[in-house]
């Protein structure tokens, strides 16, 4: 169904329509009830049936709300702009709300990429844009936005993993809640253009692990942080050693042989990478 505009004429100049033509029904019948002359009564019944026609053509349309008319079961048109309106008489008005509305899904338990179960929530920012089609082409919109923004949800989130630790690249649903954001946008407003919805912003609110693995998937995460952490603290402690040992070399302070170079990487490598402060050992002979 395509949006048209309705037919329709400033509520004033109504106004002032609806008391000539009272003016007129009034003066008819009091010229039948002197002159007994019928064409006057016909004229003032005609004049009193077209003034009460008007009333129920009268129509107010408050800012951000639209109003879609039919007559006799045909689609007429819609109003949107805000004032007071004379329109068709005896139409059938449905009021749509064109204001922004957010909408908090409920939490879904879905499988992600890995097939891990996770519980995850979205708020969808929407607004009708097309309000023939959000009253005709659906039977009612803002269940169909509901239902479909669930759909959509569980759809984007078995294509992404939970987390992705050893891969930055790869796009997860924890670490890069704006790309799936974007992507659940785009998947929601090609979902919802049959209802004439329109999606400003679609965001993840609630992303969990499933109470049966939330445990064992902690501590999984747990180990990664610390695998990736002993990483770094290793990268860096042989930077430090090998440029320890090169400065040693260059400036000529003491000769080592590759024992004694294997050896102090050693001991610098444990002071550097152990957990627990170390204790000095001094020794007071050759370093043979």
């Amino acid at each position: 169904m395509k949006e048209k505009e309705m037919f329709k004429i400033n509520g004033f100049i109504g106004v002032v329509l609806f008391l000539i033509l009272g003016a007129a029904a009034v003066l008819g019948i009091r010229q039948f009830t002197v002159n007994e002359n019928i064409a006057f009564l016909v004229l003032g019944v005609l004049c009193g049936v077209v003034m009460f026609l008007l009333l129920s053509g009268f129509t107010v349309i408050q800012p951000n709300q639209a109003k879609v008319f039919t007559l006799f079961g045909r689609y007429l048109g819609v109003i949107k702009h805000e004032g007071f309106y004379l329109t068709l008489p005896l139409t059938v008005r449905r009021t749509v709300s064109l204001r922004v509305i957010n909408f908090n899904s409920d939490k879904l338990k879905v499988n992600d990429l890995e097939g891990n179960p996770i519980e995850i929530a979205a708020v969808v920012v929407y607004k009708v844009f097309d309000s023939a089609k959000a009253v005709f082409d659906v039977e009612d919109y803002k269940e169909f936005v509901h239902t479909q923004s669930e759909t959509g949800l569980r759809h984007i989130a078995s294509q992404y993993p939970y987390d992705n630790v050893n891969n930055d690249f790869e796009i997860s649903l924890r670490q890069h809640s704006d790309e799936v954001g974007d992507e659940l946008t785009k998947d929601l407003q090609k979902r919802l253009e049959l209802a004439g919805v329109e999606i400003i912003e679609a965001r993840i609110m609630h992303l969990a692990y499933s109470s049966e693995i939330a445990s064992a998937m902690l501590q999984r995460q747990q180990a990664k942080a610390v695998l990736a952490a002993r990483k770094v603290i290793v990268d860096g402690a042989v930077t430090m050693v090998k440029s320890a040992i090169d400065q040693l070399k260059e400036e000529g302070i003491v000769e080592l042989d590759e024992e004694k170079k294997a050896q102090m990487v050693n001991n610098l490598m444990v002071a550097i990478v152990s957990e627990k402060g170390t204790q000095p050992v001094i020794n007071t002979g050759t370093i043979y």
